[in-house]
Order: C-alpha cells, then structure tokens, then sequence
C-alpha cells in the first residue's frame, strides 16, 4: 500500500506516549509498505532535525509553518485570540493553511491508497471532502480529558475555561469522527466512547504496545540503598502535573510513616516549576534522563496516579516489561489488557494508594509475585504484531472503499480486527 501518514509537532526525539506508539507503528508499516511521512512544527527551520527524520523514516517531508512558539503569557494572548473560533484552542492553534494546500493538492491527485490522521489536531488541515480512504488515528478521547480537567479544578475561573473548552471539544470531535471513514482507537474504552457518535463497526481497537527489545527485567537488579518509588512521564504534561501534586500531598506522606527511608523520585523531560517545586528531601524530579529504562530498574514499585486523561499509558507497559511493580488508578491503566490483583494493584483513593504502594515496599516476596507477572503480561505486546494489525485496519479500510465505489478490489479484502471482549486487546 501507497500511505500517507499526517501529523502535527515534531516526532523526534522520540518520548512523550503518543509519539512512542505513532514512531513504532511507522517503523513497522514502512517494513512492508510505502510509508509518507508527513509533518508540520512551528518556530524556525529545524535542518538537524528533518535530516534525522529522513534518516530514521526514509521519505518523510517536514514543514515548517514559521509560527513563532508560544508559552506563559503570549500562549494566554493566543488563547483569548481563538475564543471566537468555533474550534476548541487545543486544535485550532493547529491550523495552517500551506499544510491544508498540500494535503488538498495530494487528495485531488488521489496520490496515496490510504491516509492516516494521526490525532486529532492534525484533522483541522485535511480537506473537506476525503477523496482518498482515511483512518483517524484517535490516541485519546479528547473531549474526556477536558472533561476530567473540569471535573477536577478547583480553580473557579480555570474550571469555567476548561468547561468550554470541553463543550467546544465534544462538538469537534464528534464531528471529525464522523467525517473519516475509519477510526482507529487505542483501547476498547475509548471505542464505546466513540461509538456513541458513530457505528460502533467503523471503529478498531489497536492496542498499545512495548519495545521487547530495548525494555526487559534488569540482568542484576539492584540492592540495597533506599528504597524508590518513580513516576515516568513528561513533566510538562497536565494530566502528569496533576498526578504528581496529588501523590506528593494525599499520597506520599502515608507511604512515609510507614516506610520512612522511601525517596519518589519524578522521571520526565521538561518539570513544570510546579513539579520541581515539589522536590524535597524524599522527593527527587530529575528532569530529562538519559535512560529510562535506568530508572525503572532502580525503582521498586512505579506509580501512575493519574486523575485525569484518555487513551492508554505506555510508560505502564514499558514498567511491566523491565519487571517492576506497579500501582496505578484506574484512570492511569484505562484501557490496557491488564488486571488488578494479578498484574499490577489499582487504587482510586489516597489511602488504599499509599496502602498498595507500602505494603509492596515491604512485602519483598509479594512484590517480586507482581514483577513477575508484570513481564509475562507485558511479552505479549510487541511492537510488530501491533504493527501487523495496524495494516490490516488500513487495506481493510481501502478495500471497503473500493467495495462502496464498485471497483475491483486492488487486493484481498482483509477482515478489520476485532476486539476480544474480555481480555482488552484486539485479536492480532
């Protein structure tokens, strides 16, 4: 197949989850496929970095839109300027009009055999009419993490913002959804979500996967010292600054009285200063870190106390194949194809979190029971047999479109994959 994959933001280097799961997926249709590439960033030209992404994804065409990039009060201007838009800010600040040219000049010359929308910010740019098969490529509901952010704000004037942009963000994307031919979701949570706007059948789950090769249980596990617990995300992230604020004040102080020498330790690129104003004297933020993997195997349970969010969170996967323990809240492990009790602990409130997180700090024989079926659970998720099911999703999706065109199918029509119901993971 002839593919055209669009995106918005650079791609590398490679570390937020979303950018993991989009990168892996690329690599491994571009093995059997002809993959382009094609993304857009704003700031100025970035040669080191469309060279390099040449290099890892031979054909990949990068733009730059020139758009200066924003933060503290100019990205608060930018906002106020967008509030007419009947877009929600999250994606309108997306929009560009040398990328939509260009994306309407390779739809009228039907160029490729299938498109990928990959997230939906990217969608704002594609044209009205899709005159080429396209699969929107959903990583998160969008509209539920606003609505979680709502729902969790105690601010009054922030909770008033983000229940716009929550109402703005319902209407797009139930829109956007409705205008591709195909969505592709991440976790069969997020499909029920979708298919209140759309036929449930014009949806797959894709699941998230793990790098087998470079993520697996330490050789010599370390001993001694004091005893971590790691959070791993970006620390810029909202949903990650939130669950490093709650943890530190609900969360930690319990695990201390019962495990005084413990030391949490936040591992992610780019600390809001709200996340480095919570290192102290058992909390340790270590900014951008050379290996994760590093991390991970230093730290005796890994904790994803997430309150808010969508889609499905790598850095779990990624924990349970090194071998580490893990406690998460449900939102935190929303998604994946794991179970409470059996490969991880979950906890939706502050004592049984502290609880979970002590009692596996303690308890060394119960503790190794979850690392090891963290790694069993996790080996069953490897990059290529995602990718695999990923380009059965695509000529699927191309050969029902011939099918509705009355033309001859290019290929054997392959059956879209279907989501098993109960072990949480598409058949593969």
């Amino acid at each position: 197949m002839k593919i055209l994959w669009v995106k918005a933001d650079k791609l590398l280097p490679v570390h937020s989850g979303g950018n993991i799961r989009s990168y892996n997926i690329l690599r491994q249709l571009a093995a059997s496929h002809q993959v382009t590439y094609f993304s857009y960033y704003d700031g100025n030209p970035d040669l080191a970095y469309e060279t390099e992404l040449a290099r890892q994804l031979p054909g990949a065409e990068a733009v730059c839109t020139r758009k200066p990039e924003l933060s503290g009060l100019r990205r608060g201007l930018d906002y106020v300027s967008h509030l007419p838009y009947r877009a929600p800010y999250a994606i309108s600040r997306f929009a560009s009009a040398p990328v939509r040219e260009r994306l309407t000049s390779w739809y009228a010359e039907k160029k490729f055999d299938v498109a990928v929308c990959d997230f939906l910010d990217a969608a704002v740019n594609f044209p009205d009419q899709l005159t080429v098969p396209t699969v929107l490529f959903q990583h998160n509901v969008e509209c539920e993490i606003w609505r979680r952010h709502a729902a969790t704000e105690a601010q009054p004037l922030k909770r008033r913002m983000y229940g716009l942009e929550f109402r703005k963000m319902l209407r797009y994307e139930r829109d956007t959804v409705r205008k591709f031919q195909h969505v592709v979701a991440v976790s069969e949570h997020d499909r029920g979500l979708m298919g209140r706007w759309v036929d449930p059948a014009r949806i797959t789950v894709v699941p998230t996967g793990v790098d087998l090769s470079q993520f697996h249980p330490a050789p010599n596990p370390p001993g001694g010292g004091r005893p971590v617990v790691a959070f791993v995300g970006a620390m810029d992230w909202e949903p990650n600054i939130d669950a490093a604020e709650y943890f530190c004040s609900e969360i930690w102080p319990k695990v201390l009285d019962r495990v005084p020498g413990a030391v949490f330790r936040l591992v992610g690129r780019n600390p809001d200063r709200r996340v480095k104003g919570l290192a102290g004297d058992s909390v340790e933020v270590t900014g951008r870190v050379p290996s994760v993997l590093e991390h991970l195997w230093q730290a005796a349970v890994v904790v994803v106390p997430l309150r808010i969010g969508g889609g499905t969170r790598l850095k779990i996967y990624e924990a349970m194949a090194a071998g580490r323990a893990v406690v998460s809240t449900t939102v935190g492990a929303e998604g994946l194809d794991v179970k409470h009790g059996e490969d991880l602990l979950l906890a939706d409130d502050a004592g049984s979190f502290a609880n979970s997180v002590s009692r596996l700090l303690t308890d060394q024989s119960l503790r190794h029971q979850y690392e090891q079926s963290a790694a069993r659970s996790a080996a069953r998720h490897d990059w290529p047999a995602i990718g695999t099911c990923f380009a059965e999703v695509l000529s699927a999706t191309v050969s029902q479109a011939d099918a509705s065109a009355g033309v001859t199918p290019r290929r054997a029509p392959v059956a879209l994959p279907t989501h098993d119901g109960a072990g949480g993971r598409a058949a593969l």
